[in-house]
């Protein structure tokens, strides 16, 4: 089975945080030339954060929606000791080693509900997908959607899949519907739910799930906390989301009841 082709770069310049961010991404340049917004496994959710951000943005691409490229990205220790900062001193001494990188759309401007225009299908599509995924943060009062060369653009799905913060209970998760839906920016818009659904069901097939799942970096994986092993943990993701695709129709009678 052929694997998504996922490029690995590394950092060559610390450029700017961003600090509107809790988990303080910041706007890095690599060695292939171009910018990127990293993503810091050392930050507050750690690893668990690139994983829902990686799975997040792939399963969206698979479905037609726009994603920027996201890139594995190798961060030296020699940027630690040069950063003046204490608090981004500490985050990327605690971030050496692989992290994720998603590519930086210069001139975007933040989605506004109000005054962009994005149509009853795709709003649909993003519903169903964050519905899916168990997408907490894609609200009224953060976004994550870029508007960028007139396109409406996916990113920050890292607070997805928040069962995996706690594995112990994660399959008591698997029969639960996501009632959170209400206070999707979105969902006002999403007038083709039932289409967005078989849409998902269509193109999300368990090859494209298994080749998603199978290119999570395995370091991302390994813990020493966690009773799971790092083949369990993808077994655990692939589960999740074949389960939830499943029970599609029940997502979307939640999110038309919400609407």
């Amino acid at each position: 089975m052929k694997e998504i082709d996922i490029r690995t770069v590394d950092v060559v310049q610390y450029l700017q945080p961003l600090r509107e961010g809790g988990s303080l991404p910041a706007i890095v340049k690599a060695d292939d030339g171009f910018l990127y917004v990293l993503k810091f496994r050392g930050a507050g959710q750690g690893k668990m954060a690139l994983i829902a951000e990686f799975i997040g943005g792939e399963l969206a691409r698979a479905i037609g929606l726009k994603v920027p490229e996201l890139v594995f990205m190798n961060l030296d220790e020699s940027f630690s000791k040069t950063e003046p900062d204490e608090e981004i001193q500490d985050l990327l001494k605690f971030s050496v080693g692989l992290n994720l990188g998603l590519h930086f759309l210069s001139s975007a401007i933040t989605y506004d509900p109000l005054v962009t225009q994005v149509d009853a299908v795709t709003a649909s599509k993003i519903v169903m997908l964050d519905s899916l995924i168990s997408n907490i943060d894609r609200t009224d009062k953060n976004t994550n959607l870029l508007y960028w060369n007139k396109e409406l653009w996916i990113i920050d799905n890292g607070a997805s899949f928040y069962f995996h913060h706690n594995w112990e209970t994660w399959k008591d998760h698997l029969s639960r519907t996501f009632p959170l839906i209400k206070n999707h920016v979105l969902l006002k818009k999403a007038e083709k739910l039932a289409e967005a659904a078989d849409i998902i069901k269509e193109l999300l097939t368990k090859d494209t799930i298994l080749d998603i799942i199978s290119a999570i970096p395995e370091e991302w994986l390994e813990s020493d906390t966690e009773k799971l092993s790092a083949s369990e943990m993808r077994s655990a993701y692939i589960e999740f989301i074949t389960t939830k695709i499943s029970k599609l129709d029940l997502l979307v009678k939640e999110a038309e009841d919400a609407r």
